[in-house]
């Protein structure tokens, strides 16, 4: 069937073509007639016409003018264009609108049957092309998802990486030479800063995975990997090296907005890690920074950034091994650390083949990075002459069984050290903003603009300032603000509007109200007391 609509202010000219194309084409065609440009339009809007014979002379909008605002709703549609007059103006105009055909009147029955069959045509090809299009966007909304499966499996196992990474992007229409990874975790609730039932989620995620990965493609042009145990890893290909601060935030934002999408269309709870921006073939390494950050917080989403201290682990040992040792180290779990280090002796024994030299460097390497660890979160390190023995004897060892004992003593040794601050790493951080909001608390001080000092995002350096102080942000700097103003009351040379303007305020009277909340007094009835 196919949908044409005449225009044309001629009565007689309407029932001409109307009984030309009845009458050849019959029961193939549904015909609509209109004599204004207005109602042309109108009518096509209501229509949506395949084919249309426009006449170039109508009352209102003229052809060309109707046909312009067709086109606006309607890109598929065929015109032919019949006019009283021969004018090059006209044709050209309508060429360039894509016209199939432009006739003069009085027009012949043979001609409008020739061009009926053309324009017939091109709606066939027209519709067996858009038909093509859509069978192979359906093979590919099929294949894709294995693809990018596929290629974030050759990041991730670096299995013949160089072999295949330029084929993938290819078929995946990737430009971009840089990327960052994110790493979203499901699970029934949160506990310990872990999702529960990880097996569980992982099985009911087969469920819900078309829906996840739907919604991670709302909000990042990305590539989503498959369900792996109760994670899955998303790639967001990126055009530059590095991100700036509010660029960072930017993504963090996108990523928070869509873990709660995904909590409001799923029954889950979810997290989400980010790691760096890394090149194509070092982008494994933005995916361990995106695990870790998830194992160092406890919060909804987090950028690995906005961790106060992350050294770089060993490339060559996992990510998660060392992580959960240093872990149970620093909460003084000593059944967990010796789980810990002995999966690490495993690990090292089928990793080096038996090869001695290359166990003891790692072990050292662990402790290491275990008292760096344990010095940056406010315990102690050792002594030097500590340090120097206990690399005497580990040259000395000479099986598995020794380095693993020798490992486990200086895991002991070191867990002593680990201090009442030990699971505070961003105190450092934090007296960093609190000395920055004294110096400062005489300007509009904003919780963006403290966050981007210490280079931590909003949303997390808020969530961090309240567990560190007990305080929120505009708590603390209220704080501040109120003892200044205190101290300079004492002084009778000041007026009420100069303490105020000195205390970050530039409203006395709304000065005058917090204060009164702070003190129980307003500024002037403090003075008086203090007579």
């Amino acid at each position: 069937m196919y949908r044409i609509m005449l225009a044309d202010d001629e009565g007689i000219m309407l029932e001409a073509l109307k009984n030309i194309i009845t009458s050849n084409f019959g029961g193939e065609c549904e015909i609509a007639t209109a004599k204004t440009g207005r109602a042309v339009v109108e009518l096509a809007e209501r229509f949506r016409p395949d084919i249309a014979f426009m006449d170039i002379q109508m009352p209102g909008l003229n052809g060309i003018q109707a046909m312009k605002e067709i086109q606006k709703t309607n890109k598929n549609i065929i015109f032919i264009v019949i006019s009283a007059y021969d004018k090059f103006g006209y044709a050209k105009e309508a060429i360039n609108l894509g016209v199939l055909e432009y006739l003069t009147k009085p027009v012949n029955k043979r001609v409008v049957i020739d061009v009926c069959m053309k324009a017939m045509k091109k709606v066939d090809e027209d519709r067996q092309k858009r038909s093509d299009d859509l069978e192979i966007r359906e093979k590919l909304e099929t294949v894709i998802p294995i693809l990018e499966s596929g290629y974030l499996y050759n990041i991730l196992l670096m299995d013949s990486f160089h072999n295949y990474n330029d084929n993938y992007r290819q078929l995946l229409g990737i430009q971009e030479k840089y990327g960052f990874m994110i790493v979203v975790e499901f699970g029934d609730s949160q506990e310990n800063g872990e999702l529960t039932n990880a097996v569980g989620a992982g099985v009911r995620a087969e469920k819900f995975y078309p829906e996840l990965r739907e919604t991670a493609r709302e909000f990042f042009h990305c590539l989503v990997g498959p369900v792996m145990g109760n994670r899955v890893v998303i790639l967001v290909p990126y055009e530059n090296e590095t991100i700036d601060y509010d660029e960072r935030v930017h993504i963090l934002t996108k990523t928070r907005n869509m873990v709660y999408k995904l909590e409001t269309r799923i029954d889950s709870r979810f997290r989400a890690g980010i790691g760096r921006i890394r090149e194509e073939q070092n982008l494994r390494e933005s995916y361990s920074e995106a695990v870790q950050a998830l194992r160092e917080t406890d919060s909804h989403v987090v950028h690995i950034n906005d961790i106060p201290t992350n050294e770089k682990t060993g490339e060559d040992c996992p990510e998660e091994l060392e992580t959960r040792y240093i872990q149970k180290v620093l909460k003084r779990d000593m059944p967990g650390s010796s789980q810990g280090a002995e999966e690490l002796l495993d690990w090292m024994e089928d990793h080096y083949n038996g090869n001695m030299g290359a166990m003891k460097i790692k072990a050292l390497e662990l402790t290491v990075r275990l008292e760096q660890k344990v010095v940056a979160t406010g315990g102690a390190g050792r002594k030097f002459n500590q340090k120097e023995n206990s690399v005497q004897k580990l040259q000395e060892l000479k099986s598995r069984e020794e380095i693993g004992r020798w490992l486990w003593e200086q895991t002991r040794e070191i867990s002593r050290n680990v201090g009442s601050a030990r699971e505070k790493p961003s105190e450092s951080v934090m007296e960093k903003a609190k000395e920055y909001i004294r110096e400062n608390f005489q300007k509009d001080l904003t919780l963006d603009e403290v966050s981007k000092v210490v280079d931590i995002s909003p949303y997390y350096f808020s969530k961090l300032f309240k567990q560190e102080t007990g305080e929120n942000f505009i708590e603390y700097l209220t704080k501040v603000r109120m003892k200044n103003a205190e101290e300079l009351l004492k002084d009778s040379s000041y007026s009420i509007k100069e303490i105020c303007t000195a205390s970050g305020y530039g409203d006395p009277n709304y000065f005058s109200r917090i204060f009164k909340k702070y003190e129980g007094v307003t500024p002037s009835e403090y003075r008086e007391r203090l007579g």
